[in-house]
């Protein structure tokens, strides 16, 4: 049985005794604590940092002893180096289980400069000697931006900050603190803040009306910081989470982000029938969803008590405290770490791993390149992968199977020699669709005259062994190029081969060779004997789809060998399929391609990328219908109570399809490839704010009255745990940035040279404009069109991309 996701519990209290010593680390893992909080800096330093300031701030009034032609560009308060009395750490075996905490009182994004800098000054002081003990993970308090009115200067100023502290530490892993939403509700600032120390010149007007509550206000400030930060890999978040939690819109922005911690503070906690804290199933939901990821967070009990003394089996004496009142001695001795205790509950309840989840296992998010099938030859261990997928082979089975009950239903006339109906299997790998193909045969209960073509060497040899011991002799192997094979030969040609060649046995029908004229000395015997007799192909089925249906040359492929197929009634499988697109917010794939990749390979940015979606937030969203509730990368295996919304449904449009038997090709191969290029623009509306990182790219296919998915809003309907295909990922080289009611243009070309295939793609932002110059929430049909009062102005947008030098080879 699949174990459930493990839970890393840390224990967080402001006001835990200093130092944190191998003795409370001790009592915590006792008390199942994965991990302790530690301040970096003690009461003591922050006493000296707070009168230093009012040496300089006696009050604060604009009549400061503080230059304020220098403020703003010198440091006229100076901090000094710590001291032992300034901090608990020493470097030793405990720093290992602590996460450090810089100081919450200071005040990095305050609109005083003084303020600002000196916060500075004591958030460098703490990171330096915190990275000198060895910490690798350190706390530090979000920007403060409720009531706040600088026009957003002091994100800035604080993202700058974090920018500065990156470089104090090169091991040291920094946790930006904030909450889910900004709200009122997280103005905490206790006797001894900087933030009131700020100085009225500096705290800008107000209109005096409440601020509105903004949803985004502080997703948004993480953008601005990660951004300046250049999307950092050791700067992550921690989320602070509230009792209420907000719309799904805003979760589902959060599941995109790297949030390495969720901080749960006891007030979010209800209280059962029993009296126990338990979550709200809202919460429940938001913390199954993130132990899903790959990296899921840590969990950290905020302000839920201290840690039980526990030595030799029982408390430590050396603490009174410790000890409970008699009115609760009871409950303190039943449970004495009821949250705790809980979340331990809450991750044996968790269920295992889903089949995809267990297939794509450290797949998550990881960016690899599509493959090139018709230059290079794949390995046994990439068919493999190919053949685990539980629902795709039953698919093709049960397409195959219908199209020969159709064509015996119909009274089709077959074209074998022999008046059975012609299989031909082209690109049959190591066999799995050949296996399926006859099994659809046995179960219509029809014999037919089956041909598998496959132009990889090493799998051929496999072919050859299956027909040996699974198919016993009943497949017409054939070693060739689809695209220059002359289709099925009457086994009269193979005798006549074999007769050349010396050989005075019969060749069964399961004979190995091919009809290429350029690849088979074979082949030119037999022609030199006597001409060939072809025949047709009734049923032609293949696996050339990639991730966005066409981007492994699928089209082109078909095109070649369909002039081999029946004119009249031929079926391909399968005979249609669409790429679907998205514009999606993926920061950790953009950080890993602009920070990483694009050091190694000149064109990381513009080459498309096969990668099983996760940690994504689609920007384009429409309303919840009843049979679609998620999208796949964001659905959990369980299902979940109705009163729980669901997140929003992704709009994803499609781009082109491609149609088999193509009616329009000429009887002939065809000599060019120009109609198989294709060009698309899409409209999509962004009701929210967002960056845009890239498009996910999709793909619905028609197998013959079968259909097979990637689309999240069908898969789960149409091809629900299929594994063979995650979706392509078109990367942006800098990403693009959507205001609130916006409208994302994406533009898409296929394209060829006769010699490859690529693609193209730009992402361009617009918003609609009223006649006094104020933005229209105005969305959907109505901004594709362009119609109605308004100007449709653009603000933002990408270069065109080309894959180019990644094409696929045909």
């Amino acid at each position: 049985m699949e174990e459930a996701p493990l839970f890393f519990v840390g224990h967080h209290d402001p006001r835990r005794s200093l130092p944190v010593t191998a003795g409370h680390i001790q009592d915590a893992h006792a008390a199942n604590y994965d991990m302790l909080t530690c301040p970096i800096t003690t009461p003591y330093f922050h006493t000296r940092v707070l009168s230093k300031l009012s040496t300089h701030l006696p009050d604060s009034s604009s009549t400061s002893s503080i230059d304020l032609t220098r403020s703003t560009n010198a440091s006229p308060v100076e901090i000094e180096a710590l001291g032992p009395r300034d901090t608990p750490l020493t470097p030793d075996e405990t720093t290992g289980q602590l996460i450090g905490v810089s100081s919450p009182w200071i005040d990095l994004s305050s609109p005083d400069p003084v303020i600002a800098d000196v916060s500075r000054q004591v958030l460098k002081l703490e990171l330096a000697y915190a990275a000198f003990c060895g910490l690798t993970y350190v706390l530090i308090p979000g920007p403060r931006m409720h009531n706040r009115a600088d026009d957003g200067s002091g994100i800035v100023q604080y993202a700058r900050a974090i920018l500065d502290a990156l470089a104090l530490g090169p091991y040291m892993q920094l946790y930006i603190w904030m909450p889910l939403i900004d709200h009122s509700d997280n103005d905490k600032e206790d006797i001894g803040y900087l933030a009131p120390f700020s100085r009225q010149q500096f705290a800008g007007h107000s209109d005096g009306q409440s601020p509105r509550l903004d949803l985004f206000g502080t997703w948004e400030a993480w953008s601005t910081i990660r951004s300046i930060c250049k999307y950092s890999s050791r700067l992550s978040i921690a989320l602070d989470l509230p009792k209420l939690l907000p719309p799904v819109s805003i979760q589902s922005r959060w599941y995109s982000e790297p949030v390495r911690i969720l901080t749960l503070d006891a007030n979010i906690f209800l209280e059962n029938q029993k009296g126990y804290p338990v979550l709200s199933r809202a919460h429940q939901a938001l913390v199954s969803h993130f132990v899903r990821h790959k990296n899921p967070p840590w969990f950290l009990l905020s302000n839920v008590g201290p840690v039980p003394a526990v030595m030799n089996g029982g408390m430590d004496v050396k603490d009174s405290a410790a000890f409970p009142a008699l009115g609760e001695a009871f409950s303190a001795v039943k449970e004495p770490t009821p949250h705790l205790w809980y979340m331990r509950n809450l991750q044996n309840k968790q269920p295992p791993p889903s089949l995809i989840e267990r297939f794509g296992a450290g797949y998550q998010d990881y960016l690899q390149a599509p493959l090139q099938p018709l230059t290079v030859n794949l390995e046994s261990i990439t068919y493999e992968v190919f053949e685990k997928d539980p629902i795709k082979y039953d698919w093709y089975e049960q397409a195959t199977a219908r199209a020969l009950s159709d064509w015996i239903s119909q009274r089709k006339p077959a074209s074998g020699t022999d008046g059975r109906i012609v299989v031909a299997v082209v690109g049959a790998g190591r066999g799995p669709l050949v296996t399926r193909a006859l099994k659809a045969a046995e179960t219509v209960g029809i014999d037919i005259d089956m041909w598998a073509l496959e132009k990889n060497p090493n799998a051929f040899v496999l072919l050859q062994r299956h027909n040996d011991t699974i198919w016993n002799h009943r497949v017409n192997l054939v070693k060739s190029d689809m695209r220059t094979w002359r289709g099925p030969v009457h086994q009269e040609n193979a005798r006549r081969v074999s007769e050349m060649l010396g050989q005075t046995k019969s060749i069964p029908q399961g004979s190995s060779y091919t009809g290429s004229v350029d690849t088979d000395s074979t082949y030119l015997l037999a022609t030199a004997a006597r001409q060939p007799t072809y025949y047709k192909i009734d049923i032609l089925i293949s696996e050339l789809l990639g991730s966005f249906a066409d981007n492994e040359l699928s089209p082109e492929c078909l095109d070649g060998v369909q002039h081999l197929l029946n004119p009249t009634h031929g079926i391909s499988i399968p005979t249609s399929y669409t790429a679907f697109i998205s514009p999606i917010a993926a920061p950790k794939l953009y950080a890993d391609i602009n920070n990483s990749m694009v050091q190694t390979t000149p064109h990381a940015a513009e080459t498309p990328y096969v990668v099983m979606l996760n940690a994504i937030d689609h920007l384009s969203t429409t309303t919840n219908s009843p049979q679609t509730n998620t999208s796949a990368p964001r659905t959990l295996s369980n299902s979940r109570s109705s009163s729980i919304p669901s997140p929003p449904t992704p709009l994803i449009l499609p781009c082109w399809s491609f149609q088999h038997p193509n009616p329009h090709l000429p009887s002939s191969p065809p000599s060019t490839n120009a109609h198989n290029t294709r060009h698309t623009v899409l409209h999509f509306p962004v009701p929210h704010r967002g960056a845009c990182h890239g498009l996910a790219g999709y793909f619905e296919c028609v197998l013959y009255t079968v259909v097979l998915s990637t689309n999240p809003n069908t898969m789960a309907d149409t091809s629900p745990d299929m594994m063979s295909w995650f979706p392509l990922y078109f990367p942006l080289k800098s990403a693009v940035w959507f205001p609130d009611d916006s409208e994302c243009v994406v533009t898409l070309w296929r394209r060829e040279d006769g010699r490859k295939v690529w693609y193209e793609w730009m992402v361009e932002a617009f918003v609609y404009v009223d006649e006094g110059g104020r933005t229209r929430g105005k969305r959907g049909k109505a901004n594709a069109s362009g119609k109605g009062r308004g100007r449709r102005i653009k603000v933002g947008g990408s270069e065109v991309h080309s894959s180019f030098e990644e094409g696929c080879l045909m």
